[in-house]
């Protein structure tokens, strides 16, 4: 593809994740290259950064259209996206040319309203914060109570691309072959600094066409996530529920810590969450899993009351933390979400608690970086429940490097740990 061709393509993307607001911009970007296979990898790769440069920049962008007084529409906002990193009008114009495959060329307005923002960088000292930020109004007094002096600089990492990085699966080999495998394929990796099964590959690769991916080798999995799964605590031999296991990311890396061995509940609402797990676990080699649909009226926790040893909940929450790779969730993410997903984390947590044996451990986990979803949902439970009672992080922590902050609990972001933001609190039922 031309230059001017990419261009195009970002611009139709943008325009197909705009058409599906409630439909995360990965899958929208998964269907849109599937329908255009004649797209090749290198320009995939080239048309999905342009397009998501524009979704994290977003809120300034459209604040730049505005001063100049048009619409932030796919077509214009890829044209702010160019110059405000450096390009001139002129080149702008020449890419926007009208040629074959390219976009149509600027008109007369376009090209007026664009020369505003020619020379200028994103930020401009009279930008809202919360627009600086590329972050909702609403969301910005939660942000504050959770960083305060150090919000800008969060939210600056929150605003970077995320690195790919995968887990290894010790079922199938050890990190040291995973890097060879990968290194094959051509994809050079570095092992993660906390999670001793990571590698971290950055930018955008494809990995799951690859030898390494399709053995059961590697996992895509950010190392805040193997963190949470290694918080855990998981040996062979245990009862382990995963209460809300999606399509089993942590259910796997609860089965390599257990060596296959012992008993795994992955447990969730969604029943297509969990078809969607059968393949993940075969490629994996695991086979200690039972997966459960929660249905109303379930029986199924009430005669397991009391026999786990571990139970993880990985909460549905904001997804706040996930910024980083979902840029376009801070667009979709309304008020009602925040005040309807937390009563709902407190009814999983009260759930998932009658499944912990005396002396087992509940593992309490969001995505989301809101006091609210986190401390506060677990000093409500424990002040619920005087038989459960916080594991200091120093004490759950059972990894070679050192826990990554003083605190109670596990608590990560892009600018402190280059993961994203997760939170973790370890539950000790009384024995």
């Amino acid at each position: 593809m031309t230059p001017a061709a990419r261009l195009a393509a970002a611009i139709e993307l943008l325009a197909a994740v705009e058409s599906n607001p409630r439909k995360p911009a990965d899958a929208v970007a998964n269907d849109f290259f599937r329908a255009r296979r004649f797209i090749g990898g290198g320009d995939r790769r080239a048309v999905s950064e342009r397009a998501w440069d524009v979704l994290r920049a977003r809120r300034r962008l459209d604040w730049w259209l505005a001063q100049a007084g048009v619409p932030g529409n796919p077509r214009l906002l890829v044209a702010a996206s160019l110059l405000t990193q450096g390009w001139s009008l002129d080149g702008v114009a020449q890419s926007y040319s009208g040629g074959q495959f390219g976009p149509t060329a600027l008109s007369a307005a376009e090209r007026a309203a664009l020369r505003k923002l020619e020379g200028h960088t994103r930020d401009h000292p009279e930008m809202p914060v919360s627009v600086r930020l590329e972050v909702p109004d609403w969301v910005l007094p939660f942000l504050q109570a959770r960083f305060g002096a150090d919000l800008g600089d969060e939210m600056a990492a929150m605003g970077e691309p995320a690195p790919l990085d995968l887990r290894v699966n010790l079922l199938k080999g050890t990190r040291e072959a995973a890097q060879v495998a990968l290194a094959a394929e051509g994809l050079d990796s570095t092992p993660t600094a906390l999670s001793p099964w990571g590698l971290r590959i950055e930018g955008r690769r494809a990995v799951t066409s690859g030898k390494a991916f399709q053995s059961g080798l590697v996992e895509i999995q950010d190392e805040g996530s193997q963190l949470v799964a290694a918080l855990v605590g998981a040996r062979p031999d245990m009862r382990v529920a995963d209460w809300c296991a999606g399509a089993g990311g942590k259910t796997l890396a609860l089965a390599m810590a257990m060596e296959n061995r012992g008993h795994i509940a992955a447990c969730d609402v969604s029943a297509p969450r969990l078809d969607g797990a059968v393949r993940r676990l075969r490629r994996a080699g695991v086979h200690n899993v039972e997966r459960h649909l929660v249905e109303p009226g379930d029986k199924w926790a009430k005669r397991r009351a009391g026999t786990f040893d571990r139970v993880l909940v990985d909460a549905p929450c904001t997804g706040t933390g996930t910024w980083r790779r979902n840029p376009d969730a801070r667009l979709r993410l309304g008020e009602n979400d925040l005040a309807e997903l937390r009563p709902k984390q407190a009814m999983i947590l009260e759930q998932a608690a009658r499944l912990v044996r005396n002396g087992g451990r509940l593992v309490y986990a969001t995505c989301s970086l809101f006091l609210e979803e986190n401390e506060a949902q677990v000093d409500a439970f424990v002040a619920a429940h005087p038989d459960f009672s916080v594991v200091p992080l120093a004490r759950a922590w059972g990894l070679a490097a050192p826990p990554p902050g003083p605190g109670p609990y596990l608590s990560l972001t892009p600018r402190r740990h280059h993961t994203d933001g997760f939170f973790a609190a370890v539950l000790e039922r009384a024995a």
